[in-house]
């Protein structure tokens, strides 16, 4: 440490739940950045996988990294500075093929925040490039700012399969990015939108934002005594949302949706996995679709529609830590006790 060096607190994952919180000297910005006084972090189901398993998908843990990817703040220098903003995490090249046709969530030289090499949210001071800064109203907390996010995660898998006014849907997952689409799917015009979840307070919370028909499924009771199957008998859906990664939603989801329906895939699997029966599938010549993160208009689009009244965020929020109840908050986050934990660096 220099004289005169800011430091900031900082949560880092070493290992399969192990959080440290420690203070460690402020990040200096690059080219294009500019210093982020970080207000709100989300914690996510990728956040728990790291947590759970020290990797996601391919990706392990090699270093200790500051997870952190749903992030909010007030830029802390600079010409903006003072403004208040939600982050785009996904700093894409602009040079790549998936780039240059507009489907920068796929960039080939990603850098993702709390990902890999790159050090994400959960300090109280950060570099993040200014272009990924979107400007938030006063009408949005520094808290609901967090969630814009997983709203545009859900934004970008509700574009992957439209929906039209008057279709049914199926969202098989209710953590916060499936609130969220039962949200949008009832804006978009939805005559109904069936929800599914292990968990019976997040079946409550479907029920109180739109889902028509919402059950608490039973993983040990069989495939054919599932809510949604048995529904799926009477009244098939024409899109189905899979957003818990579990092969059990999975197949939910398959056997819900109409023949020649869609099948949106969000949810991210432990261990790197998912298989389906592939007769359920083929039979109905489904289109599988799998959704990956948000493109780069998605933000300010949710944003919009925040601003609008349109989707209500505050009540996805469950639980808050401050930055030094990190290991807290992650523990809260892995009990599955309630929503959307958000930490306050």
């Amino acid at each position: 440490m220099t004289a005169g060096e800011t430091l900031v607190e900082t949560a880092r994952i070493h290992g399969r739940g192990d959080i440290r919180v420690a203070t460690e000297p402020a990040a200096t910005p690059g080219t294009g950045e500019v210093l982020l006084r970080v207000t709100a972090v989300g914690l996510c189901g990728s956040d728990l996988h790291w947590y759970e398993e020290a990797s996601i998908g391919d990706a392990r843990l090699s270093r200790p990294l500051v997870l952190g990817h749903e992030f909010a703040g007030v830029i802390a220098d600079g010409p903006r500075a003072g403004e208040r903003v939600a982050a785009d995490p996904a700093a894409d090249c602009g040079h790549c093929a998936p780039c240059l046709e507009g489907r920068n969530n796929l960039c080939l030289a990603m850098r993702f925040a709390g990902h890999g090499s790159t050090d994400g949210a959960l300090r109280s001071l950060m570099a993040w490039p200014e272009r990924l800064l979107v400007p938030i109203p006063d009408s949005i907390g520094n808290d609901e700012a967090a969630v814009l996010e997983p709203l545009g995660v859900a934004l970008h898998a509700l574009d992957l399969a439209p929906i039209a006014p008057g279709a049914r849907v199926g969202v098989y997952g209710c953590g916060p990015i499936g609130l969220l689409l039962v949200q949008l799917a009832r804006l978009a015009g939805a005559s109904a939108v069936v929800a599914t979840d292990r968990l019976g307070h997040r079946v409550a919370a479907a029920r109180s934002m739109g889902a028509t028909d919402a059950f608490e499924v039973d993983a040990d009771a069989g495939p054919e005594v599932s809510a949604a199957r048995l529904l799926a008998r009477e009244q098939a859906v024409d899109v189905a949302f899979e957003m818990s990664g579990s092969d059990e939603a999975l197949a939910d989801a398959i056997a819900a949706v109409r023949p020649g329906g869609r099948v949106v895939i969000v949810g991210i699997p432990a261990g790197d996995r998912t298989a389906f029966e592939a007769a359920a599938a083929r039979r109905k010549e489904l289109a599988l679709l799998l959704c990956r993160r948000m493109v780069a208009s998605d933000l300010p689009h949710a944003v919009e529609v925040v601003a609008a009244g349109a989707v209500q965020l505050s009540p996805l929020i469950s639980h808050r830590y401050a930055i030094g109840s990190a290991p807290e908050a992650f523990a809260t986050l892995a009990q599955r006790r309630g929503l959307k934990v958000i930490v306050n660096p």
